[in-house]
């Protein structure tokens, strides 16, 4: 107790000369509980980053009860950022959002050794706690041993907490149990963001790590209270970028035990849920954020807007959850 009172809101030691053993020992303080927007990167029609309107959209977000921010997550686009643009978009929002708002960066690439580098990168923009995706180019190759490995190189080399993200609809691989809970003891991997909606999983995860403080974050809005019920802190939620408050209210209710009112607000969450991840994507995430006062801007090729055919099924599904 007298070694966790003496640590800060996160350590900066780099853990490369701690042993492999890590069950015990102190963990770096960093909350991340509540709701986290994965916020999107508007483009201009040129398909430039417009840093203008994301700056817009973060103070009009940073006026809600959301916990902070999630930068460059899969709904930030990240896949389609050159690295300058990645580290850019991350030190803009840091200019931005107030200093009580936590700041999340996706640092993750294919390699261990260009995450770590993005990693540093992120951590010099002013990201307090890195989100780093499996890899999975080589995902027959991507076993618990090698999973292992690789975040562990980070988190020995990450100046800031690590946070695991499993993301299996992008990347076909799911972070194997047993690696998360080994992983789990290192005192500079944190949490995870689980996004593939299997709450048994969930469950199986906070069971087997939160002797430790190990967070786990709900991936999505549609399973929200479902990852409440059984111990998530908080969320990471695309619908967040929509619904911030809304979510927010959410998990207010699930904190305070109010699960019938929760359970009745879930219910009209999980359609426009759908809608703008699995149904639409991100270009269905950004045209609800336009009807919503924010601006999703266009996206970058080789993402398609919507027709019109779908915007007006979109709005449907929002229209009859009483949201618009």
């Amino acid at each position: 107790m007298l070694l966790r009172a003496l640590l800060p809101r996160y350590t900066r030691a780099r853990c490369n000369a701690m042993p492999r053993t890590y069950m015990n020992q102190a963990r770096p303080a960093l909350d991340i509980s509540g709701i986290f927007p994965p916020i999107a990167t508007p483009f201009n029609d040129r398909e430039r980053v417009d840093y203008d309107r994301l700056a817009e959209n973060l103070r009009k977000y940073s006026r809600t009860p959301l916990r902070g921010f999630v930068v460059q997550g899969s709904n930030g686009e990240y896949a389609y950022l050159s690295r300058e643009e990645r580290v850019e978009v991350v030190r803009k929002v840091r200019e931005v959002v107030p200093k009580e708002k936590i700041l999340i960066a996706g640092s993750g690439c294919e390699s261990t050794q260009a995450t770590v580098e993005m990693t540093l990168e992120m951590a010099k923009a002013g990201a307090e706690a890195v989100l780093v995706v499996t890899p999975c180019y080589y995902k027959g190759s991507m076993n618990s041993s090698a999973l292992v490995h690789h975040y562990t190189k980070v988190a020995d080399a990450s100046p800031v907490p690590v946070i695991l993200y499993s993301v299996p609809g992008n990347t076909g691989l799911d972070l194997p149990v047993d690696a998360v809970v080994s992983l789990a003891q290192h005192p500079n991997i944190i949490g995870i963001k689980d996004s593939g909606g299997d709450i048994t999983r969930v469950g199986l995860i906070i069971h087997k790590t939160r002797h430790l403080g190990f967070q786990v974050l709900s991936g999505s809005a549609g399973f929200l209270l479902a990852g409440y019920s059984v111990g998530a802190v908080g969320g990471v939620c695309a619908l967040a970028n929509v619904l911030g408050p809304q979510l927010c209210e959410l998990e207010r209710l699930c904190v305070n035990g109010q699960w019938q009112e929760a359970r009745e607000l879930q219910y009209r969450l999980i359609e426009p849920n759908a809608a703008v991840t699995r149904r639409f994507g991100i270009p269905g995430l950004k045209q609800a954020m336009e009807w919503f006062g924010y601006h999703g801007g266009y996206c970058r090729s080789p993402l398609l807007p919507l027709t019109e055919h779908e915007r007006k099924d979109l709005r449907k599904v929002f229209t009859d959850n009483a949201w618009l």
